[in-house]
């Protein structure tokens, strides 16, 4: 089942980055088409996985998650077939739309099952989130590669490629999730509304926001854009990779790779230690983190063996902040009640990740064209400084017993 979500976010790494390059095609063969349409399109992605993910929570408390999955697997593969065939600007946006909703229809779901066919069993819930935060980084690390590779040997014909991915998605989803019982719900939105009045849902919603604009503050494209663009800021890594942009791919490949281990490490630690502690350290690592970017981005006079040392350091930080996102799921899978609707709490989730990415990206488009990579260094201060405000203001669990709900 976890194989069939890295397959999920492997395509939808993948698909995104052909769309890029499909777009660019166009545009070089005279078609009139811009940066914005590009941008535009995610942006519309996005959103349809956001105002998609609440409904699709509650229709998976009220279905069998193996046909809900497995049919948004898919959509996404009619989705990004659908943009290939067709020059339409229409098409394009339906295309990205479509994409989005499919996967509003698996991730809530999925992280519902995980939870509960891991109730009951606190040190396996925790390694099953580490593990599925693990399949999220498979997108990121090798999307853009293989994006590369298809778009150069097939052209249009990629997105063929990505759609039989897809279809293999849900086949896997489907063969290997069980036949569940279905929670008959009365009134879901009801239900909703007490999920929203779960302490463990409401003290951890802000916390999620401000990680989430975290990663849209780094892992959107300006920072990208900051790597490549010609600079004059005096700012050491702004424009480091103008002459060589594909370094930009490895670069995000190491993170992938730097973080993975970070989580594997994780998930064999976390059933030892108080999840809520988790959260504060790895949260707090990333302060320190900041401060060594920092450093690097003032280090054109300094010697490369200094540089070596900080990012050796940066390696160390980043493989502890990479616990929180497990910690956090699994604290949130424990503390919500068994009878609650748990796909519906999950579709909350995925909508506090969607808006806190949004905001992470607005902060870096302004942010960035301020102050280029100090910009996004000082937005992620201020955030990780809210976060932990937030974090710290939530009352700390009475249980006291490893693996428990802190």
């Amino acid at each position: 089942m976890l194989t069939a979500h890295a397959l999920l976010r492997i395509a939808g790494g993948t698909s995104g980055i052909l769309i890029g390059l499909y777009l660019a095609g166009l545009s070089n063969d005279g078609a009139s088409i811009g940066a914005g349409l590009a941008g535009s399109l995610g942006a519309v992605s996005f959103a349809a996985e956001l105002l998609a993910s609440i409904p699709m929570g509650i229709a998976a408390d009220r279905l069998q998650p193996r046909w809900l999955m497995s049919g948004g697997a898919v959509l996404g593969g009619i989705a990004v077939q659908l943009f290939a065939l067709t020059g339409s600007t229409g098409i394009f946006f339906i295309s990205r739309a479509l994409e989005g909703i499919g996967a509003a229809a698996i991730v809530p779901a999925l992280l519902a099952y995980l939870a509960d066919k891991t109730e009951g069993s606190p040190t396996l819930r925790v390694r099953v989130m580490s593990y599925f935060e693990l399949t999220l980084l498979a997108g990121l690390a090798l999307g853009g590669i293989i994006a590369a590779q298809l778009f150069r040997a097939l052209h249009a014909a990629a997105f063929t490629v990505v759609a039989v991915m897809y279809v293999t998605c849900a086949t896997i989803l489907f063969l290997s999730v069980a036949q569940s019982t279905i929670r008959h719900i009365a009134n879901p939105i009801a239900n909703l509304r007490d999920l929203f009045r779960l302490p463990s849902l409401r003290h951890l919603a802000p916390v999620w926001i401000c990680v989430n604009a975290i990663v849209g503050l780094w892992l959107g494209p300006t920072l990208p854009f900051l790597l490549t663009q010609h600079s004059t800021s005096g700012q050491f890594l702004a424009g480091i990779y103008a002459a060589s942009p594909g370094r930009v791919g490895l670069l995000l490949f190491a993170y992938a790779i730097v973080f993975g281990i970070g989580i594997a490490l994780w998930s064999l630690l976390l059933p030892h230690v108080r999840l809520w502690l988790a959260m504060r350290i790895t949260l707090g690592a990333i302060l320190p983190a900041c401060a060594i970017i920092y450093a690097l981005n003032h280090s054109a006079h300094l010697p490369v063996s200094i540089r070596w040392i900080a990012g050796a350091l940066l390696t160390l930080i980043v493989i502890v902040e990479s616990g929180f996102t497990p910690a956090a799921l699994a604290w949130l899978a424990q503390t919500l009640p068994l009878q609650s609707g748990r796909a519906a709490a999950m579709g909350v989730y995925s909508v506090l990740l969607s808006i806190g990415a949004i905001v992470g990206s607005l902060l870096a488009a302004i942010l960035g064209q301020r102050s280029a990579i100090d910009g996004l260094l000082a937005g992620t201060v201020l955030v990780t400084l809210a976060a932990l405000f937030f974090l710290y203001r939530t009352p700390t669990p009475k249980s006291t017993a490893i693996g428990a709900n802190a």
